[in-house]
């Protein structure tokens, strides 16, 4: 590999850790309305939250650059509150990529904090635990193998988001080119063959490791769902 496209790759790590970062704990507040809220618009929330993964990313970049933007209500109002600006920055892939991966995000966290067994919360809380302390040493343990696995499918998807982030950001290198981007760009060109094959090789190991870790960290959920209930 070349110095450019290790300097892509990191720069791909760069965005997909720093969405997950931001993600991680919105990702598990809603997580955890889905598994125990009861209110009235849970099947509408859940919706939102699918919309991601059913809407073209085109759409999700627009909506991000309206919102988001220079001249966005939301982008001006952090610009001028904090002097945090997304346009045309890795901040702003970041943002792109946390939002297209929060739905495989959110749905492992929730089904396993669907499958912890009240019963040893209540069992804690009974023997004086607060709630603050039963779900730090009850809950969040027995939910952990769904939260990395969705860790972990979040980051193999904010590393190949391709559609909302140059809607949003543009493809610029060093700035916002991603690993997507770059095979994008280097197919546009006659010389970039070797090194679209190159990333593109790189990107089919790292989605194909992913998976096969996400797989597992589920396996070890069930098989351990499975014993609990033994």
């Amino acid at each position: 590999m070349s110095e450019a496209e290790v300097e892509i790759l990191l720069l791909s790590a760069k965005v997909a850790l720093a969405a997950m970062a931001f993600s991680i704990v919105p990702a598990f507040v809603v997580a955890w309305l889905l598994a125990r809220g009861r209110f009235s618009g849970k099947s509408l929330l859940q919706a939102v939250v699918t919309l991601p993964l059913v809407l073209p990313p085109v759409v999700t970049g627009y909506g991000l650059l309206v919102l988001f933007g220079s001249r966005g209500p939301l982008g001006r109002l952090l610009e001028e509150m904090f002097g945090v600006s997304f346009a045309f920055r890795w901040s702003g892939a970041a943002l792109a990529a946390g939002v297209m991966a929060f739905p495989l995000l959110v749905r492992p966290i929730r089904l396993s904090l669907e499958s912890v067994d009240r019963g040893l919360e209540e069992a804690a809380s009974t023997l004086g635990a607060w709630s603050p302390v039963v779900f730090l040493t009850v809950t969040l343990p027995l939910a952990l193998p769904g939260l990395l696995a969705g860790l972990v499918l979040g980051f193999a998807k904010a590393l190949g988001e391709f559609g909302a982030t140059i809607t949003f950001v543009s493809n610029i290198p060093g700035q916002t080119q991603t690993l997507s981007l770059a095979i994008y760009a280097l197919m546009q060109s006659p010389e970039g063959d070797a090194a679209a094959l190159r990333l593109i090789g790189l990107s089919i190991i790292l989605a194909i490791g992913a998976v096969i870790l996400s797989e597992w960290i589920a396996k070890r959920l069930q098989k351990r769902g499975g014993n609990g209930r033994a």
